[in-house]
């Protein structure tokens, strides 16, 4: 296993340094350029025409290194299909945001109704394949585990659904969906080689393939990885943490999804009763941004906390 971790990690990330630059000029060649939004941060307009469905290259190079640690690891295939599941509902809306070439993808129906399907499917998998109960482990009690009984359910389809939608949410600064997930990924790479689970060699090609892509992601972005990239990853994250039986952990360990997530349903709610913002735009990476940080103090300092957040539940376990 401990081999495994780290042969996947830097397979991950050596095929998405070597694909990426060969990637990039094809989208370009293609203008599969990234639409930006008019009534966004005024420094995002220089964005428009960067490529995007970047998420092609972290989610193949995950695929390729997963497939060799495939055989006889359910736990590993379950995550895979949740990932391109998730990736493949990305990469529709990528492609009929470039086909339309505006912000609109897929209709708000059509994504919840593909992410139900994958979903329950998963849900599926996760009891007659996997064959897990439903219990989950709670934060701080040193061990001890809540079984949900029929409660389960209705959490894991509630709670994957809004994990994938937050983390999609988080892509919106160039590199902190990636540096924020990586740490993610790096956090459930340690917990399941710990517990010797068969999720393990998943999250370490996740954390090195999103090594590799924030050579180009970061700051000012060559590449973004779209919908693609977002909804795969949030698959990711989704999957393992119910995989793991550690789906609170979410609330401590994805607190800046959690944040991005809340400050957009309280912003649409208060807009919505008053007329009035509580921020000057949602998600909050936004806010700040309007409020006069530059992107990559954005990123450091959600980075900052997401790692803060990990040791924090490293002692939660």
């Amino acid at each position: 296993m401990d081999n495994e971790i780290i042969y996947a990690v830097v397979i991950a990330f050596l095929l998405n340094i070597v694909m990426t630059p060969f990637i990039i000029p094809i989208l370009h060649k293609f203008k599969f350029g990234q639409p930006v939004r008019s009534d966004g941060p005024q420094t995002h307009l220089k964005k428009s025409g960067t490529p995007t469905m970047g998420g092609i290259m972290i989610v193949s190079s995950i695929v390729i290194t997963s497939l060799l640690f495939f055989h006889d690891n359910k736990e590993l295939q379950c995550i895979l299909f949740v990932t391109l599941g998730y990736g493949v509902i990305g990469f529709l809306d990528d492609y009929l945001k470039i086909a339309r070439k505006s912000s609109d993808g897929l209709s708000a129906s059509q994504k919840i109704l593909s992410q139900l399907v994958v979903t329950i499917v998963f849900a599926y998998l996760i009891t007659f394949y996997l064959k897990l109960d439903t219990s989950v482990l709670i934060p701080f009690s040193r061990g001890a585990q809540l079984d949900l009984g029929i409660l389960y359910y209705p959490l894991l389809i509630v709670g994957v659904v809004g994990i994938v939608n937050a983390v999609n949410l988080t892509d919106g600064v160039d590199g902190l969906a990636a540096s924020v997930t990586v740490l993610v990924a790096t956090y459930f790479a340690v917990v399941a080689w710990a517990l010797q689970n068969g999720a393990a060699p998943f999250a370490a090609a996740t954390a090195g393939s999103l090594l590799g892509f924030l050579l180009f992601n970061s700051y000012p972005a060559k590449i973004f990885m779209g919908d693609t990239g977002s909804l795969a990853l949030g698959g990711f994250v989704a999957s393992i943490a119910f995989i793991l039986q550690m789906p609170l952990f979410i609330l401590i360990i994805g607190i800046i999804y959690v944040i991005e997530n809340l400050s957009v349903i309280i912003q649409v709610g208060y807009y919505k009763k008053t007329q009035k913002r509580i921020f000057k735009m949602a998600p909050i990476h936004h806010h700040f941004e309007k409020s006069g940080w530059e992107e990559t103090k954005v990123v450091s300092v959600f980075s900052i906390v997401t790692a803060i957040m990990c040791l924090i539940g490293l002692v939660a376990i």
